[in-house]
């Protein structure tokens, strides 16, 4: 990977805007997937969606990325999903149809989404069913090679919000939730913490100036009630990724 035009903060690039942090991201990506395949034989990953990934997608859908992503050996799961239909606005899994999968030669036995069109606690247990015939060993769901995530201004990650059920979630792999973010309700179902530290690889992509407070509290260590405080992988790498603005809040 070429070196981005950036400063580093605790070994997290800061990048000038968000197609910097989206190019990086994308052959980061890239050598990810290359490894999982090399080492294990297929490359599980787990996406989010929303406005900050989506110049990700569309890169890796593009010439050079698409040739040299090992499509066949790639499976794709969700860190959360709204509970929709799959073909509706909002849908997370539509956002990476449209952007990845309708150009990328994605077996379609390798995409695990969300049942959204069930019942938030139908869907969650699907998932988690799904989840588990990909088990790590000893473990009832996967060891995801590389997890994507967002972070809201609120400091939550996925759709894990302030004031989550902690017991809820550390005793199930996948979570139904109600979420009220920026005044728009939605039923929706998360992957839990214990799933996302148990990635080889998370990686947080943050970009936009409502992000800046959250992002200086959660690596100050000062934001233990924002979620996005608790990814903290047990035997696996964390990586921020995030703009300028969002680091604005930062001092060095």
């Amino acid at each position: 990977m070429g070196n981005p035009k950036n400063r580093v903060f605790r070994k997290n690039p800061v990048f000038e805007n968000l197609e910097t942090l989206s190019q990086y991201a994308a052959d980061l990506f890239v050598r990810v997937a290359r490894d999982a395949v090399a080492r294990r034989g297929r490359f599980l990953a787990a996406l989010s969606g929303g406005g900050t990934p989506q110049r990700l997608y569309e890169l890796l859908a593009q010439l050079p990325r698409l040739a040299q992503i090992p499509w066949a050996q790639t499976h794709f799961f969700w860190a959360d999903e709204r509970c929709v239909p799959p073909d509706a606005d909002g849908s997370n899994y539509r956002q990476v149809r449209e952007a990845i999968l309708i150009h990328a030669p994605v077996p379609p036995a390798n995409v695990h989404r969300v049942s959204g069109e069930l019942s938030p606690p139908a869907a969650a247990a699907e998932y988690a069913q799904q989840l588990a015939t990909f088990a790590a060993a000893g473990l009832n769901y996967p060891r995801f090679d590389l997890v994507l995530l967002g972070m809201g201004g609120d400091g939550h990650t996925a759709s894990l919000f302030p004031g989550f059920d902690r017991g809820a979630a550390d005793a199930s792999p996948t979570l139904a939730v109600t979420a009220h973010y920026e005044g728009r309700p939605a039923d929706r179902v998360t992957l839990t913490p214990p799933v996302l530290n148990a990635a080889r690889q998370v990686v947080f992509l943050v970009a936009g100036a409502e992000k800046a407070v959250a992002l200086a509290r959660v690596w100050r260590g000062d934001g233990a009630e924002m979620p996005a405080s608790l990814i903290q992988p047990h035997d696996g790498q964390l990586t921020w990724l995030v703009d300028a603005a969002a680091a604005s809040g930062v001092k060095n």
